[in-house]
């Protein structure tokens, strides 16, 4: 079956924070505390969904009906020549099937994307391997997770600055 997408509405944010807080507390937890996953949760409820969907381009992926990932890109803090990526997820019973990969292809279509010519994305430990396989490479050679337990990857896309 075909993956589709569309960007978050207010009506399936409740859907894409829950797929979130499964997706942390069953494939992040080999990683991560039990209090820094419940912070983490805290900060994605569906209205932290809907408001950063106010400043990114916040995508739902579905397979059919069933909703199985997430991923947003927007400005990179304001800079028109920089994006960012963020909260890409697949359902745990998706992992390993190529969403992840399709999420990210289709994040590095939109305009954002287009027009930078760097991508920065904030990764979990448990997806540092996985950025990495997509040409995403350690900002200034991080090799520890900072200090809010993330690492900083970035792609050069080749686009010229304006």
């Amino acid at each position: 079956m075909a993956l589709t997408h569309h960007y978050l509405r207010a009506s399936n944010a409740a859907a894409a924070a829950q797929l979130i807080a499964t997706t942390l507390l069953t494939t992040n937890r080999k990683d991560y505390t039990a209090d820094y996953l419940a912070a983490t949760i805290a900060k994605l409820q569906p209205q932290d969904l809907v408001d950063k969907a106010t400043w990114t381009h916040f995508s739902v992926f579905y397979e059919g009906t069933e909703l199985v990932g997430t991923g947003a890109i927007g400005s990179y803090w304001g800079k028109a020549d920089e994006a960012s990526l963020f909260d890409i997820f697949v359902s745990p019973e998706y992992q390993g099937k190529g969403i992840g990969h399709a999420i990210v292809t289709t994040l590095e279509q939109d305009a954002f994307f287009k027009t930078a010519k760097r991508v920065e994305i904030p990764a979990s430990i448990t997806a540092l391997g996985f950025y990495e396989k997509l040409g995403y490479r350690p900002k200034n050679h991080q090799t520890r997770p900072d200090n809010e337990q993330l690492f900083r990857l970035e792609k050069f896309t080749g686009v010229s600055p304006k």
